[in-house]
């Protein structure tokens, strides 16, 4: 393994992007749409709601069925006094999140960050189809 890999690698492993995934009962990973809206400085989520809009879009222009990529669900949530209420979040895939980055706000340190991550493995794997 090269070195340029091998720091990729790590890379990957220690990202934030990496440290919210989570795994389901099928052993399919995905990404929580609210942690990832946090994660990319959205102070609200109605604002990442329009990114994550422009994620579906680009999802159905590229052929594939955002529903196999971006799933609605509902999580109860405590607000104080131990009552809890319903919020609608959304499980990602790994290309959503690809996704979502790149419609995100570039002016913000972070989703650069993350569009260069994404650019990295991307770059990383397709070097390793063409490495003999």
């Amino acid at each position: 393994m090269s070195v340029i890999n091998k720091n990729l690698e790590e890379d990957v492993e220690q990202s934030a992007f990496e440290k919210i995934k989570h795994i389901n009962e099928f052993d399919n990973e995905y990404w929580s749409a609210r942690e990832l809206s946090s994660l990319l400085e959205y102070s609200e989520f109605s604002k990442f709601k329009k990114v994550l809009e422009k994620a579906i879009e680009s999802c159905k222009n590229s052929g594939y069925n955002d529903l196999d990529h971006i799933a609605q669900v509902g999580e109860m949530v405590g607000i104080g006094s131990g009552a809890k209420r319903n919020i609608t979040d959304y499980h990602l895939s790994r290309y959503a999140c690809y996704l979502i980055v790149q419609n995100a706000d570039p002016t913000k340190e972070v989703v650069a960050k993350g569009q260069t991550y994404f650019a990295s493995l991307i770059l990383n794997r397709s070097r390793s189809f063409i490495a003999f």
